[in-house]
C-alpha cells in the first residue's frame, strides 16, 4: 500500500471544484494561449499533461507516448512514476489502450483494469501497479508518427463522458499547439542552416577568391564525398577559421 501511495503522490492533482461550461471554456482558453507560448515542442506536450490533471475530472497522473511504425513506443512527457511503469509494461508486451488508441485512431477508456479482457499481458499488470482506470486519446499525426495523451487513475470508474469531452478537447487544443511549436523549430532551423552556409561560402570566397557559386558547389561537393549534411559541413569550417583566429 505504501509503495502505491508513493507512486501516486507524484503525479496526484490537488482537489478540484465542479466547473460549467462557461468555466471550461475560460480555462481551456488560457491553456491554449499557454501552450502557443511554450517554447519548444517538447514544453507543450509537458504542459498539456500537466493541463491535463487539473482540468479531466478524475485524471491524477499523464503521460504523452508516440509510436514509431507499428511497435515502438517513445515517451515523450509523464507526470511521474506511475506513468512511465505503465508505459514500459505497455512497451514490454506491445497492447494495451494508448498503443490501440494511436492504432485505431480513437479514444479508449478502462473503467476497471480488473476485469479488462481486451489486453491479457497488460491489464493483470497495469491493475497491480495502481492503475484502475485510464482514459488514452490520440493527439495528432506527422508522417508516421503518432502521439496519444494517456490518464490514469487508482480508483474504478474515475473517467465519466465529461471527462472523455475534456480530454478530447485539450488534446485537440494540444495538437494544434504541437503543430505550430515545430512549424516554428522548423523554421528557426532553417535560418540557422542557411546564414551558416552562407558564412562559409563567404569564408571560402575570401580565403580562395573565388566566387560565391564555386564556393556553394565546393561545400556541395566536400558534403557528398564525406556523407555528412551540409549544415555540418559549414558549421566545421566556421569552427575551425574561428580557432585559427585566437591562435
Amino acid at each position: 500500500m505504501t509503495d502505491q501511495r508513493r507512486l501516486w503522490s507524484v503525479g496526484e492533482a490537488p482537489p478540484r471544484r465542479e466547473s460549467g461550461p462557461v468555466r471550461l471554456a475560460d480555462e481551456l482558453s488560457e491553456l491554449a494561449c499557454g501552450l502557443h507560448h511554450a517554447e519548444t515542442p517538447e514544453d507543450v506536450l509537458r504542459e498539456a499533461v500537466q493541463a491535463a490533471m487539473d482540468l479531466v475530472p478524475g485524471a491524477q497522473a499523464g503521460s504523452v507516448t508516440a509510436l514509431i511504425g507499428d511497435r515502438r513506443v517513445e515517451h515523450k512527457a509523464e507526470s511521474g512514476a506511475l506513468p512511465a511503469r505503465v508505459d514500459q509494461v505497455m512497451s514490454q508486451y506491445g497492447e494495451g489502450p494508448c498503443l490501440d488508441a494511436l492504432r485505431e485512431r480513437r479514444i479508449v477508456r478502462v473503467d476497471d483494469m480488473r476485469h479488462e479482457t481486451r489486453w491479457p499481458e497488460f491489464a493483470p499488470r497495469a491493475a497491480g501497479l495502481g492503475a484502475l482506470s485510464m482514459l488514452a486519446i490520440p493527439m495528432f499525426m506527422k508522417d508516421d508518427v503518432f502521439c496519444a495523451l494517456n490518464l490514469y487513475a487508482g480508483e474504478s470508474r474515475a473517467f465519466t463522458d465529461e471527462a472523455e469531452n475534456v480530454a478530447r478537447l485539450l488534446a485537440a487544443h494540444a495538437s494544434v499547439a504541437y503543430s505550430g511549436a515545430q512549424r516554428e523549430e522548423n523554421l528557426l532551423a532553417a535560418i540557422e542552416t542557411r546564414d551558416l552556409i552562407g558564412q562559409a561560402v563567404g569564408l571560402l570566397m575570401e580565403r580562395y577568391s573565388i566566387s560565391s557559386g564555386r564556393s556553394f558547389d565546393t561545400l556541395v561537393r566536400f558534403s557528398r564525398q564525406s556523407n555528412r549534411k551540409l549544415r555540418d559541413v559549414a558549421a566545421e569550417l566556421i569552427r575551425d577559421a574561428e580557432a585559427g583566429c585566437r591562435k
